[in-house]
């Protein structure tokens, strides 16, 4: 059944009172989360709310490619839930925990149809760099997706904190991150993955030079030359390659070139 949200978030781009408390948008079968008018930070199509709507979110599921079958997630960002929703589907087999610091965006998990709480997945509000911290080889896939307005907060682009994400991954598991190409601090930033986890690491740019997907690996699986034959992993659906795939072909290039 779809939810409509709450009236008082449909088209409620003003806000005086508070200029970034997250908002929801509809225009036809399209919903979208805002904290400014000027910016998206999720889409997703009422008739199919598990597609990923938006490019780089396809990118940062090229993890696939190494790890198919993640036993443990974590991912750092709720937003409106296009890739918790997309791996609660397409990923049966894996334990999902989403991290997200405001309670406003939880507030708004229904709107964006994010699945319930049940035994494999869970959403925990809290300080990501806080929750982190506190982990210590146990997750296969990190994906990290937590912005504000203005960019990432300080603690989850921090030396500390990539060195905690790479104390939190099991041998072998994979980091992926979300930047914006733009950011007066990208290239810092990329340098303090580059302190955490070494070469163990490449960059994947979208098409409109916006944003930039990172994928870091704690041990040498990213080597495997046999990610760039961009084959279909058994434990993927044809409906899930079938959105993936076009995506693939850009991070397959890329594997080219390193």
């Amino acid at each position: 059944m779809t939810h409509q949200p709450d009236t008082d978030h449909d088209d409620d781009s003003s806000l005086p009172d508070a200029p970034h408390r997250p908002f929801v948008q509809n225009a036809g079968n399209r919903r979208s989360l805002h904290f400014t008018g000027q910016e998206v930070q999720s889409s997703m199509s009422v008739l199919n709310p598990d597609a990923l709507e938006i490019e780089y979110t396809r990118m940062m599921m090229g993890f696939v490619l190494w790890q198919p079958e993640p036993a443990r997630m974590l991912m750092v960002g709720l937003g409106g839930g296009s890739l918790p929703k997309f791996c609660h589907r397409y990923l049966p087999a894996s334990d999902i925990t989403v991290v997200e610091i405001d309670p406003a965006v939880i507030a708004l998990r229904e709107a964006f149809m994010v699945p319930p709480e049940s035994e494999r997945f869970r959403v925990v509000q809290a300080d990501a760099a806080d929750y982190m911290a506190t982990l210590d080889g146990e997750i296969d896939v990190l994906m990290l997706d937590g912005f504000v307005t203005g960019g990432i907060p300080p603690q989850l682009c921090s030396e500390a904190f990539y060195a905690d994400c790479h104390r939190a991954l099991r041998d072998d598991g994979i980091l992926v991150i979300n930047f914006h190409v733009n950011h007066r601090e990208h290239h810092t930033y990329l340098d303090r993955v580059r302190a955490a986890f070494g070469p163990a690491m490449f960059e994947v740019v979208d098409d409109d030079m916006t944003n930039s997907i990172v994928f870091a690996c704690k041990g040498d699986l990213l080597d495997d030359p046999a990610a760039a034959a961009l084959a279909r992993p058994a434990s993927l659906s044809k409906d899930a390659w079938r959105q993936l795939m076009p995506t693939m072909r850009v991070i397959g290039a890329t594997l080219e070139l390193r």
